[in-house]
């Protein structure tokens, strides 16, 4: 089925994305929590008077505290957390002609699509790319690459723009500013853990026997430790994949509001053209943050595994969608 292309629609639509994908976060964290808490009852739960009983759920209600607080450390700072990752630097006086049309690009697109002038910032990488963050209209970023400036003329420069506006205007960068941060939340800790088992932590499956049982593993609560694990190991994919659905559906509505702001669809295919002609990946940019971008900065091919591989869809349907839209072909925008 199609997405709306309405935008209030689209707008509404982002909005309550973004609550629903806090809500499984906070649960995930309460479930490693809890989880654990009822692996350590149930193994503690025969041992010797004396010996340590794990009576109180301490881990799942700090782990469900501290998903709490990540979620709203990552909508209040996440913005600064994808520019600072990048090694951004804000352009306030441009210095090169280069920065000059950039900033000029950005104050004509501000204009074209009705929202306020976003700050705008320099990734320092050859390979030409850029995105937009931030949570509303009001605290919007773009940045672009130096190679962007370098490859790009203007048309197709204005062209880009227009497409990170779209995703500004669409509140597309409150809802994948905010996955970016907590790909990086759940990658991080996800990291820790298995650290922690490469050195040497013990898992066992199960406690001394009580009224006469044997010592030994419980089935059960091997299980439930190899589910537990799992779970701890496959987060920062499956919420980097969450990110990925989420970025390729946005950028064909996105693509088409840059033709409408431009009025010059072939400009923003002929930049694709060029950014997907580039040789190497975007450096500066890391994979947390890759759907943010306007192309995959990994350089994936979106068509590789069914499109599950890649952060974007296939650039050559993007292009001929663009193209259609020139000839005054009519194009479904979310499909």
């Amino acid at each position: 089925m199609a997405a709306p292309t309405d935008l209030f629609s689209q707008q509404a639509r982002n909005r309550s994305r973004s609550r629903w994908v806090v809500v499984p976060f906070i649960a995930f964290f309460a479930w490693l929590g809890f989880g654990g808490d009822w692996i350590a009852w149930q193994y503690t739960r025969y041992a010797p008077a004396g010996e340590y009983h794990h009576a109180v759920p301490w881990l799942g209600i700090v782990l469900t505290l501290l998903g709490a607080g990540m979620a709203t450390y990552a909508w209040k700072t996440g913005p600064q957390r994808v520019l600072w990752s990048t090694s951004a630097r804000e352009i306030t006086t441009p210095e090169t002609p280069e920065e000059r049309t950039f900033v000029n690009v950005v104050e004509e697109m501000a204009v074209a699509s009705g929202v306020p002038r976003p700050r705008t910032w320099i990734v320092p990488d050859a390979d030409p790319n850029a995105f937009a963050t931030g949570r509303d209209e009001q605290t919007a970023h773009i940045a672009v690459t130096q190679g962007l400036l370098e490859t790009l003329n203007r048309d197709e420069l204005q062209a880009v723009i227009g497409h990170e506006m779209g995703h500004v205007r669409n509140l597309d960068v409150r809802l994948m500013t905010l996955l970016a941060a907590l790909v990086g939340a759940i990658t991080l800790l996800g990291d820790g853990m298995w650290r922690m088992m490469r050195g040497g932590a013990r898992l066992s499956g199960g406690g001394s026997s009580n009224g006469g049982k044997k010592k030994g593993g419980n089935p059960l609560l091997l299980v439930a430790l190899v589910l537990w694990i799992i779970s701890w190991l496959l987060a920062p994919i499956i919420i980097r994949l969450l990110a990925m659905s989420v970025s390729r559906e946005r950028e064909y509505l996105a693509d088409a509001m840059s033709a409408q702001f431009t009025r010059n669809p072939l400009a923003l295919a002929s930049a694709l053209g060029r950014i997907e002609g580039a040789v190497g990946p975007t450096t500066a940019i890391k994979r947390g943050s890759a759907h943010l971008c306007i192309a995959d900065p990994l350089g994936r091919d979106a068509r590789a595994l069914g499109g599950w591989g890649a952060s974007h869809p296939p650039m050559a349907i993007r292009i001929a969608r663009l193209k259609a839209m020139a000839h005054g072909r009519d194009v479904t925008v979310g499909g």
